[in-house]
């Protein structure tokens, strides 16, 4: 039986059922690991050590079409491997784009029957998670879209969007869950145009809900990075207007497919000016890593991919806070704001003349991050 000795809840770092127990399997190759039960998930985390708790869709732990004995024992086992490590259940989410009922969508499908079958299937998605103490569930339209716009009206769409988070935050508050819902955005895949595409269009569809309150977003550094936006920008203004309910760490190489790499590991300059963005402005939510294993790791190689996520994060925590205590960078900073006290100068010529020392400035970031003094 595993413990999660030396368990720190600091930054409440969490993992998914479906990341660490990802088996290896891809789009072109069989899977590469033994797929793992929740509860020997549960286990391998209390092993990491460090990990504050488990996140999952409502089918990472009981499969589509289980029986009721076979979903007690799955809930036993689960609850027994939480109550061993001492791991908690921090968000929920549910599976609306595996089962090729949702081939064109669940709260956007075309076919009202689906559309019903999405809330319903939702609602019990709620139901598990609030039984393991979640108190965010996640909203990721991974199939509400279209391939052609010959297809789908996007006016319509939103409409039945809007209508069915309604109808499921009315359902958390009739049955006490108090839940925060995080809206996850993502611009391409697996459909050819996904609505609700990024931060900026989730936080604008909030405005009309019945409950905006209710509703935040839950970004993910692989879904603005795929196409080349900026992710601390996105999370910026998430935070700015008080909608940074949760976030999935990983890492994305720009115009590739969803990679879902280690935190950090692709690029460390771009995490380093996240980590500063959530540390600065005081986030305290769960910090989820969506990522998975290198297809090629065994079981040793899947636990120092879950540590190394967290080492990444602390180690550029304390980037951040010598960075801060940098004289260097403190002196360079004091000459850039300066330059925010209104002044007597009116003269183009002398105003573009002034000095913005941003070369110098980003040097040293980066000398930081390579460790040279």
């Amino acid at each position: 039986m595993t413990s999660n000795t030396g368990q720190t809840e600091d930054h409440k770092f969490t993992f998914g059922l479906w990341t660490v127990g990802n088996p290896g399997r891809d789009s072109f190759g069989e899977p590469t690991r033994r797929s793992l039960s929740p509860a020997e998930i549960v286990h391998l985390l209390g092993e990491v050590g460090g990990v504050h708790g488990v996140n999952f869709h409502d089918n990472d732990l009981i499969p589509f079409g289980a029986s009721q004995s076979e979903s007690e024992r799955i809930r036993s086992d689960f609850r027994g491997a939480l109550d061993a490590t001492g791991l908690r259940v921090a968000m929920a989410t549910t599976n609306l784009f595996s089962n090729p009922a949702f081939k064109d969508g669940a709260f956007t499908s075309n076919d009202a029957d689906v559309r019903a079958f999405a809330v319903e299937k939702t609602k019990r998605a709620m139901d598990l998670g609030a039984e393991f103490g979640a108190k965010v569930f996640v909203m990721w339209g991974g199939r509400e879209g279209c391939e052609s716009d010959a297809c789908k009206d996007p006016i319509e769409s939103l409409n039945r969007y809007r209508d069915s988070f309604n109808a499921l935050c009315r359902y958390s508050g009739e049955r006490g869950y108090d839940y925060r819902f995080a809206l996850e955005p993502k611009p391409n895949e697996p459909r050819g145009h996904i609505f609700l595409p990024t931060v900026g269009h989730c936080l604008a569809f909030i405005t009309t809900l019945e409950d905006p309150g209710r509703f935040g977003v839950n970004p993910e550094v692989a879904h603005e990075q795929m196409v080349g936006l900026n992710f601390s920008h996105a999370v910026a203004m998430a935070i700015w207007m008080n909608k940074l309910f949760h976030i999935d760490l990983n890492d994305q190489e720009p115009g590739r497919y969803d990679q879902d790499y280690r935190f950090g590991s692709g690029n460390l300059k771009a995490a380093f000016f996240l980590v500063k963005v959530l540390e600065d402005n005081g986030y305290t939510g769960f910090k989820h890593f969506d990522s998975h294993a290198y297809r090629s790791a065994d079981r040793t190689d899947v636990i120092e991919f879950a540590r190394g996520s967290m080492r990444t994060y602390r180690a550029l925590c304390d980037a951040v806070r010598r960075w801060h205590a940098d004289e260097h960078v403190q002196r360079l900073l004091s000459q850039i704001r300066a330059l925010d006290t209104p002044g007597a100068e009116t003269c183009p010529g002398a105003l573009a003349a002034r000095r913005l020392p941003y070369e110098e400035l980003d040097q040293r970031t980066m000398d930081m991050l390579m460790g040279i003094s």
